[in-house]
């Protein structure tokens, strides 16, 4: 049986990764994998992470299973980090999930439940397992438009247009933040015309927020979210703690179901549970509870909340440093968008054969759509990066 199965694509970014490791070259530079990392180039454990961990091991008396629906603590610490008081607490529906792709997963299952014949409209570009999963799962694909590669910026009178064509039983992916791959982000009138279009045409929004905290800071980069959970009946959150509190590999994410009311939000809940039961069962609780414990503590939160400040503020000055650099070595503005744009990713406009010359000439790893992880960048090989964009004619 097993000798019957088809041959699968390798993941891109993990063959890059791989790539990478094999690479002899000492100033090679990842600029692919899509983590933190500090100005030595390490993806640390965060302070408050390891005081809570620290805790919890010495408090923990217990490793039993948890509920199948997660935490109730995790998930009202969730709730209240990204939603506030936007929405009514009784009419959000959560589950704990494997991290954010888990949630992203998992949600997309309960639109499946659902309408077996919905359509998802995935912006274009964006992260390559959306699309993914709503083949995988046999869902309808549908794009808009997001990206204007000329002006660097959303193309918010096309994704407009295209949003129009929605409706009842169409499910439409809206990145929170720090929009993966262009960085390129919404203002907050593009989500107030987004939330008008949605409600007048009744599809439903899935907000992937994957980068909270690495825009524009914790409170600004949830507005748009927070704008459509007030405009809207019905809207489906997927979150994840691998990059902002940085759990990568203990996954940690949750699916937050916005609701009519309080019976429409047990009949979600419900689902969400059988179908956290059928694919899991019961989902990571270690990093669940790191994410509780500095939540529910007012030191550990304003710690966290400053380490995560650090790191928003380093990117944003990473950014700054390379379009400079850039303006200085090129004698053009051209780069200038690098600056103004948030969270760690930017498409510099590589073609495959310019992202080729970067990583076989100058040993500088890019993504083969030319999608840059401004965290790979340090102030030491800023110049070397740079000049190996202009070299490959950029």
């Amino acid at each position: 049986m097993l000798t019957r199965l088809s041959p699968q694509s390798p993941d891109k970014i993990i063959g890059l990764m791989q790539q990478f490791r094999a690479d002899p070259r000492a100033e090679k530079i990842d600029l692919g994998v899509g983590v933190y990392r500090d100005a030595q180039g390490r993806t640390p454990v965060m302070r408050a992470v390891k005081a809570a961990e620290e805790t919890l091991w010495r408090t923990q008396d217990s490793k039993a299973y948890v509920g199948i629906e997660g935490d109730p603590a995790f998930l009202d610490a969730i709730r209240t980090l990204v939603l506030r008081e936007a929405v009514p607490a009784d009419r959000v529906a959560a589950v704990a999930t494997p991290g954010g792709t888990g949630a992203v997963r998992q949600a997309l299952e309960l639109v499946r439940l659902a309408d077996r014949k919905a359509r998802v409209f995935i912006p274009a570009p964006s992260w390559p397992n959306h699309a993914a999963i709503v083949n995988f799962l046999g869902l309808g694909e549908a794009a808009y438009r997001y990206y204007d590669a000329e002006a660097h910026a959303p193309d918010i009178t096309g994704l407009l247009a295209d949003l129009e064509t929605t409706g009842p039983g169409d499910v439409v992916i809206l990145h929170g933040c720090c929009h993966n791959p262009t960085g390129a982000e919404l203002t907050p009138a593009d989500w107030a015309a987004i939330a008008e279009i949605l409600g007048r045409t009744g599809a439903l929004p899935l907000v992937d927020l994957a980068y909270l905290g690495f825009g524009d800071g914790l409170e600004a980069d949830a507005a748009g979210l927070r704008l459509l959970a007030g405009a809207l009946p019905e809207m489906l959150v997927s979150v994840s703690c691998s990059k902002n509190f940085g759990l990568y590999r203990e996954r940690v994410g949750a699916v937050l179901a916005l609701t009519p009311d309080q019976t429409a939000r047990d009949l979600v809940r419900g689902n969400l549970s059988n179908l956290n039961r059928q694919n899991f069962a019961f989902p990571p609780d270690h990093g669940a509870r790191v994410v509780t414990a500095i939540l529910g503590d007012a030191a550990l939160r304003a710690d966290w909340a400053a380490e995560l400040e650090t790191m928003r503020s380093r990117i944003e000055t990473l950014r700054r440093t390379l379009a400079d650099r850039l303006r200085e070595t090129s004698g053009s503005d051209r780069f200038a968008f690098l600056a103004g744009q948030k969270g760690l990713f930017s498409l510099i406009g590589a073609t495959p054969e310019q992202v080729a010359m970067m990583r076989e000439t100058h040993g500088v790893y890019v993504i083969g759509d030319g999608r840059i992880n401004l965290a790979g960048l340090s102030e030491t090989n800023i110049p070397k990066v740079a000049g190996a964009m202009l070299a490959a004619g950029l």
